[in-house]
């Protein structure tokens, strides 16, 4: 039902929420009671002064009447419909439910929108609690003085006598050990109470480059004028540590490679023409698709008609580069879920595989996925090549997703769904068919 003809419905609601009858308000408003039953059941339309006059007598805004609840809320309902679809809400009729019930509409959005942030929340912190060093680091340390501690309290509390001057060393073993299990308690407590930017900054070499990167917007100026990559290591990389700044050499060596292969004023040229399609810019171009993903990636925000992120795996299915997009979360750490098109793409080297995706939990917010794994390195003769996988995540309109969007995850451990031929480890949420 379309929104304008709710107009009535809302008067409707409004009128009985402020425990006005029709009658009265149908007097106030200088029209019979009748006419209003009529515009009360949308079998009259309403407009012009006497909208106006009935919102006033009501205390709302007129838009409030005609306009009932916001595009938002109406797109939140139908994700929130979609992500449980054994509930059988009627989508057909959300513009009805959100103009005759707006608070319990928004209820319903606001409930939507925090379980989908505590999903989030979820993701991070599993990332952070199974891969971060630092927590690993701090609980080997309490178990290995924990264990010190109780193998010199048994030595003390078995049977016989224990010399003095032993006695005294054993003790001192305890002091000392106790000390150094309460200091790296604390530590840990510190550790873990901390925000996230101090959390970011203990992470491992490939956090320490993404935020890096993720700080300079994926975009270094320095390289796109033929900038030395000592220089923008020495800018970007400032408080990393060795790892850390190895890897952001790395990327930044590539990154002046492509920058010098396809310079960003002529791919911006050609984005304004095509729009941020890798394979239709690479053609034009006569370039690599993968070269056109990354500095897809590379491009201001400005110079691009929508957001665009990109993933980069390396042979062993770890993802090496990540540049989100709000539609789509990526695991911090380590591999992520099986049944990207990422990991197809490295069983078919070579070949552009494009599909809409959705994580489980978010069906409302499809990606359309382009991958594509391409050699690492020059091909040599007899010898295998090693393919690094690229992913550019392009968010798709609501009013151009297609009927096929393949349901994926983030990693298994957050992964609600049951029924995954590719599962590698139990999940840590509760399982959806």
């Amino acid at each position: 039902m379309a929104q304008d003809t709710l107009t009535g419905s809302r008067i409707r609601e409004r009128r009985v929420a402020r425990r006005m009858k029709q009658a009265d308000l149908a007097r106030q408003a200088g029209i019979s009671a009748s006419y209003l039953n009529l515009i009360e059941h949308n079998r009259r339309r309403i407009g012009g002064k006497l909208l106006v006059d009935i919102a006033e007598i009501l205390g709302v805004e007129p838009s409030a009447l005609t306009e009932g609840a916001g595009a938002a809320m109406i797109a939140t309902l139908r994700e929130a419909a979609i992500a449980v679809p054994q509930a059988a809400a009627e989508l057909d009729r959300v513009d009805e439910f959100a103009g005759r019930f707006p608070g319990w509409a928004q209820l319903l959005a606001d409930g939507r929108t925090r379980i989908a942030a505590l999903e989030r929340m979820v993701e991070t912190l599993n990332d952070r609690l199974t891969h971060d060093p630092h927590l690993a680091a701090s609980l080997h340390e309490m178990l290995s003085t924990v264990t010190a501690i109780r193998s010199t309290a048994t030595i003390l509390t078995e049977p016989g006598e224990v010399e003095p001057e032993w006695q005294k060393r054993f003790l001192r073993n305890i002091f000392e050990d106790s000390g150094r299990l309460a200091e790296t308690s604390r530590a840990l407590v510190t550790f873990l109470e901390a925000d996230g930017e101090t959390v970011t900054e203990t992470g491992t070499p490939q956090e320490e480059m993404d935020n890096a990167l993720e700080a300079e917007g994926h975009h270094v100026p320095d390289l796109e004028q033929g900038g030395s990559v000592a220089q923008a290591l020495d800018r970007i990389g400032q408080g990393l540590s060795t790892a850390g700044r190895s890897l952001l050499r790395q990327f930044l060596n590539r990154y002046a490679a492509d920058a010098a292969a396809l310079p960003a004023d002529r791919l911006a040229d050609a984005v304004t023409r095509l729009g941020p399609d890798p394979a239709a810019l690479a053609q034009a171009l006569g370039t690599d698709p993968a070269l056109v993903m990354r500095r897809l990636a590379a491009l201001p925000e400005d110079l691009l008609p929508e957001p665009v992120g990109l993933v980069i795996c390396d042979p062993s299915g770890v993802l090496s580069y990540r540049k989100p997009l709000p539609e789509f979360a990526l695991p911090r750490i380590g591999a992520a879920c099986p049944l990207w098109p990422l990991y197809r793409a490295l069983n078919r080297p070579m070949v552009i595989i494009a599909q809409a995706i959705a994580q489980a939990g978010r069906p409302g917010e499809g990606v359309r996925a382009e991958a594509l794994a391409v050699p690492r390195g020059p091909i040599a003769v007899n010898a295998d090549p090693q393919y690094d996988a690229h992913m550019l995540l392009r968010a798709l309109p609501r009013d151009q997703r297609p009927q096929e969007v393949q349901p994926v995850g983030v990693t298994c451990r957050i992964c609600p769904r049951k029924a995954c031929p590719v599962r590698r480890e139990p999940s840590v949420v509760a399982g959806i068919d």
